[in-house]
């Protein structure tokens, strides 16, 4: 018993002993907070991007644009390939320049022509404008023809527009003026400018054509000793009075005469105007023109063609329907189309003149021109805008419609110096323009359409049904009745 009590003693003794021994050499550890071991900050690693799969984006499908219809009223039928056909230089200038418009436009526009008859359009348009039908989205039109749209509210002014073009200022003036309504407004672009003159077979006037009313008349009277006429010339009231813008206004002016006062008022008795019909009904009291003036339909161009008239009074364009032709000296040109004058002219059988004048006077003659409206209510104004400058913005594309359709002169100053301008044909109108003073015979009477017929069936009764009536007395009565409509 003893001898276990005492080495359970001894093995207490050890324990407490190591315990003390063990305190002693540990620090001595705060009394009011439990030891927390700090933790060590780490610097942070960069974590490697998850490389993502790219997303596969829908493909923009673009909706095509849709290719629009350029609708256009031309006097000419791309479609109408006959060779004697009037209008065949116009024929062929569209069927060969509707597909060339359609490549430069491709998926935009497509050029679509509706022939109209050319004494018949105006009252179309102005008919379609008036009842809100349709309507194209150009026109081809004539200068005197602007009026009557304006009036009716038929086209649109295309001032702003046009003066923002880089061809505007190169622009004749002249043409600008016959496009230009009462209110300063620019309703047409002009293209071509179609002066009036007459053709004459140098032959039959070896002296050259007369240059006054008293020169002609002696010609005249050797002419028809000779069998032949002194001249041939559009005559009739035929085509609702046409004939008050052709050889009758360039003997009128040619006089000093005129038909209105510039305040829109017809204005014809005045004494230059008497005179002037007085002078016109000797020249058929003595048979210096054929019968066929006066008979319609252009007949009297077949007595030019074989040469039985020396000359004839016409437009500029008149040459493309005077085919095929015979020379004083048998030589023929008998092609049948345009270049037969052309040819003539080129040859020095045929020259081209102004209109004789009195001393003191300078030749007048009418001034029309080709040119383009917008109709009120097209349907596709960017066309006819895009088209305009398709024309007008080179100077080939644009001596070629004048040469083509236009049948004129350049209205663009800068075209008249191209090579193409420089032909007989051109050389010779020259001539003839450059000794004229040239104005649109409407001036400005508003109401050209009934003008017309009014001013032509008078004169025509003064010098065809009844030569017998006072010239004044009836000027007088036609003008006071149009002007009580003012």
């Amino acid at each position: 018993m003893k001898s276990k009590f005492r080495s359970f003693l001894i093995v207490l003794v050890l324990v407490v002993f190591t315990a003390a021994l063990v305190a002693c050499s540990s620090p001595a550890a705060p009394t009011d907070a439990p030891v927390v071991d700090e933790p060590v900050a780490e610097e942070p690693v960069a974590e490697e991007p998850v490389a993502e799969e790219p997303v596969a984006e829908e493909p923009v499908v673009e909706e095509p644009m849709e290719v629009m219809d350029f609708v256009t009223w031309y006097q000419y039928d791309e479609n109408n390939e006959d060779p004697a056909s009037d209008e065949r230089v116009g024929n062929a200038y569209l069927k060969k320049t509707i597909p060339e418009f359609n490549a430069d436009f491709a998926g935009k526009w497509n050029w679509v022509n509706v022939p109209k008859a050319w004494d018949k359009m105006t009252q179309e348009l102005v008919a379609a404008v008036i009842a809100g039908g349709d309507v194209p989205d150009l026109i081809e039109l004539g200068g005197q023809q602007t009026i009557t749209y304006i009036n009716n509210g038929a086209l649109m002014d295309l001032s702003d527009w046009a003066k923002a073009q880089s061809w505007y200022e190169d622009l004749d003036p002249g043409a600008i003026i016959t496009c230009t309504g009462p209110d300063g407004g620019l309703y047409c672009i002009p293209t071509a400018e179609r002066p009036a003159l007459t053709y004459v077979w140098a032959e039959h006037y070896p002296d050259g054509y007369p240059t006054t009313p008293e020169q002609f008349m002696v010609e005249a009277e050797r002419l028809k000793s000779e069998g032949t006429y002194a001249w041939t010339y559009f005559g009739s009231t035929a085509y609702d009075g046409s004939g008050t813008g052709r050889m009758v206004w360039s003997l009128i002016s040619s006089f000093g005469g005129t038909y209105d006062d510039g305040q829109g008022n017809m204005l014809l008795n005045t004494p230059e105007n008497v005179a002037a019909i007085e002078f016109l009904r000797e020249t058929i009291a003595k048979e210096y023109q054929p019968e066929t003036v006066f008979a319609g339909g252009f007949v009297e161009e077949d007595s030019f063609k074989d040469s039985s008239a020396a000359a004839i009074p016409t437009g500029l364009f008149g040459y493309r329907y005077i085919n095929p032709l015979t020379a004083p000296d048998g030589t023929k040109y008998e092609k049948g189309n345009e270049n037969d004058m052309l040819d003539a002219i080129a040859d020095g059988k045929v020259v081209m003149r102004p209109m004789f004048a009195p001393e003191g006077q300078t030749p007048g003659c009418n001034l029309d021109i080709q040119g383009f409206g917008i109709p009120t209510g097209a349907k596709n104004v960017e066309a006819a805008y895009d088209y305009i400058n398709w024309i007008m913005s080179d100077l080939d594309r644009h001596v070629e419609f004048v040469i083509g359709p236009g049948a004129g002169f350049p209205s663009l100053k800068s075209a008249q110096s191209h090579p193409d301008m420089q032909t007989p044909f051109y050389q010779q109108a020259a001539i003839a323009v450059n000794a004229s003073v040239c104005t649109n015979w409407a001036g400005s009477l508003e109401r050209p359409a009934e003008a017309a017929p009014a001013i032509m069936n008078a004169v025509y009764k003064l010098v065809k049904e009844d030569p017998s009536l006072d010239i004044a007395t009836e000027l007088q009565s036609v003008q006071d009745e149009y002007n009580a409509n003012n």
